[in-house]
């Protein structure tokens, strides 16, 4: 039998975990958006660097999309796929952050991979 204290607790938990998936998904939405902004402003066919660059945006913006639709489907609960689905976006977003750190103008985009990959590594270690 579950005590009202118990089911109290579990109710905080729950709404806890829905709250950090959520966070994870916006911060997740944030960065799909400026990726894909920044890749948009690279001419397709300019230096190796620029091409990087527009790669990169554009990578970062999917990978990150797919990681917010994801955690925002009500029956995704398989943990496991969770996780790989959170590591994969935190190390593309982390890479994707280093190529931004090199182009001037582009440090928007830079600090809003650094919090989805900080948000992703965040909402991981709630999953135990």
């Amino acid at each position: 039998m579950t005590t009202p204290s118990s089911t109290t607790s579990q109710q905080r938990e729950l709404i806890q975990f829905l709250e950090d998936r959520f966070a994870c998904a916006q911060a997740c939405t944030e960065c799909a958006r400026t990726c894909a902004l920044r890749a948009s402003l690279v001419e397709p066919g300019g230096s190796e660097e620029q091409e990087l660059l527009r790669r990169k945006g554009i990578m970062c913006a999917e990978v990150c999309d797919a990681t917010c639709r994801m955690l925002s489907e009500q029956n995704s609960q398989d943990e496991a796929g969770i996780r790989v689905q959170l590591e994969w976006c935190r190390a593309v977003c982390l890479e994707s952050a280093h190529v931004f750190d090199r182009h001037p103008g582009a440090e928007r985009t830079a600090e809003a991979c650094r919090a989805t990959a900080r948000a992703c590594s965040d909402f991981m270690a709630t999953l135990g």
